[in-house]
């Protein structure tokens, strides 16, 4: 379940930032190199791939969960207190979900898992 659950989150954390770092599902493209609007589509296209596919799984996954509270605290809390108040909820789910799969890892499949499967397989063989 940590697998599937890793696999949806980033899956959909890619897909967000994607839409909005190259102008596509309906969304409007960011302008380049335009903080934090730009470096955030990037943090999510690229970070969420990583997460998806499981490779340096914590690594993005912390990153990416460190950008939603970013999110959160300075687009969405300024207006309100609480995400049901400020339209926060996406960056306070996705936040703590990273958070979560930084600290349980990549779960049962991943590609992290399997190159280091296959190289185990090779030392085994020689």
């Amino acid at each position: 379940m940590i697998a599937v659950f890793r696999i949806v989150v980033g899956f959909l954390f890619a897909t967000h930032g994607a839409a909005a770092l190259f102008g596509v599902l309906g969304t409007k493209q960011v302008d380049a190199f335009v903080w934090p609007s730009w470096w955030a589509a990037l943090i999510q296209t690229i970070g969420g791939a990583l997460v998806m596919i499981g490779f340096g799984t914590r690594y993005a996954a912390l990153l990416c969960s460190g950008s939603m509270a970013y999110a959160y605290f300075t687009v969405h809390q300024v207006d309100a207190l609480l995400p049901v108040q400020n339209g926060g909820e996406k960056a306070a789910l996705f936040c703590f979900a990273f958070l979560l799969i930084a600290f349980l890892g990549n779960g049962a499949w991943s590609v992290q898992r399997a190159a280091k499967t296959s190289a185990q397989a090779a030392v085994a063989t020689k």
